[in-house]
């Protein structure tokens, strides 16, 4: 059974039969959030990232929320096929357990052991992600406004009980509650419109990067915000994927020739959902115009049926396993390691491109 599934937005179709795919084509690599299910694009980021990316020398553009941004900041790190291969072992593994005399997990005890997770990932190698020679960082987060502009214990909930009813109406409703703020590193300007939805542009450098991160991927509730970011505006910073789930973005990479047309997007599910409220909105849920010069590469739904549990990696896992910590690293290794053949299947496409296997997304 194939296990990877080549989606192609119509311009992306044409400029494949026209010019192939040569990795100086691609100008733009999204990461979504999505937290565990982003186990199983290991593989293809050492692949993309650690040998067929390395064969160009053109500037790319990694636009990542939640743990997408966790991925693209990994991709700038020196030796990033080792780093990538340390963020899966260091993602799998963790666990968490209830303090003595508590039921659960506290979202501040959470937040406390990711900020430790990061630093001890990150710590003494910034330097590196901020001065890549070729790829430019920039963290997607969600920041709050009016209600959510400080996180309380009633006015939070009440808030995104207010974005969720507001986004339901139309998307850009949901800008009366939060705002989507981007960190970019190295002074580069976004690769995207931002006319979609309301955007603040922040530079991207030490003092910021540690808590940008985290902020992009504190998913409400289930870590805390996170404060007041150094050279951004105060506030409350939430998860990147609540503005921009799978970063649906009106993408601004060339699209004229081969100088980095494409958007070259390895992603969980062949849909590019909006925003993480839109979940279950399913009429938000196909292709845009926005989309036309984008190439994503996803597991073939039938294929996730053969791994364990029948599904990809998720955050309910967390629940299902409790405190069986060898249960859940178990089946999150075996997903992630036959995850390698999606990463086999897309370098033996690129050896011989066949727009054939191409499905429209």
């Amino acid at each position: 059974m194939q296990a990877l599934h080549i989606h192609a937005g119509p311009k992306a179709l044409s400029h494949i039969r026209e010019h192939g795919l040569r990795p100086e084509h691609v100008g733009v690599i999204p990461g979504a959030a999505g937290g565990p299910k982003g186990l199983i694009l290991g593989p293809l980021d050492r692949f993309i990232f650690g040998d067929w990316l390395a064969q160009s020398s053109q500037p790319v553009d990694l636009v990542g929320a939640s743990i997408g941004a966790w991925r693209m900041a990994t991709a700038c790190l020196n030796n990033s096929v080792a780093a990538f291969e340390r963020l899966e072992h260091d993602y799998i593994h963790q666990h968490y357990e209830p303090l003595p005399g508590q039921k659960r997990v506290s979202a501040q005890q959470v937040s406390d052991a990711f900020g430790r997770s990061l630093q001890a990932f990150y710590g003494g190698r910034i330097h590196e992600v901020l001065s890549h020679s070729r790829y430019r960082l920039h963290i997607v987060t969600s920041r709050g406004r009016h209600v959510l502009r400080r996180e309380h214990p009633l006015a939070t909930p009440l808030g995104y009980a207010g974005a969720y009813l507001s986004n339901a109406l139309h998307r850009r409703a949901l800008g009366g509650w939060l705002e989507r703020v981007v960190f970019s590193g190295q002074g580069a300007s976004l690769p995207f419109d931002v006319q979609d939805f309301r955007t603040r542009a922040v530079g991207l450098n030490e003092g910021n990067f540690m808590p940008a991160l985290q902020a992009s991927c504190s998913i409400p509730f289930a870590l805390k915000a996170v404060h007041d970011i150094p050279g951004a505006p105060a506030g409350a910073y939430w998860d990147g994927g609540i503005t921009d789930y799978h970063l649906h973005l009106n993408w601004t990479a060339p699209a004229k020739g081969t100088d980095r047309a494409i958007v070259l997007y390895p992603h969980f599910q062949k849909s590019v959902v909006p925003g993480w409220l839109d979940k279950a909105l399913k009429w938000r849920h196909g292709a845009s115009p926005s989309l036309d010069n984008t190439i994503v590469l996803a597991p073939n739904p039938e294929w996730v049926k053969t791994l364990p549990n029948g599904k990809l990696p998720d955050r309910t896992d967390f629940m299902t396993y409790d405190r069986d910590l060898a249960g859940r690293v178990k089946v999150w290794t075996a997903a992630a390691r036959a995850s390698q053949q999606l990463a086999d299947e897309w370098s033996q496409w690129l050896h011989r491109p066949d727009p054939k296997r191409i499905q429209s997304l």
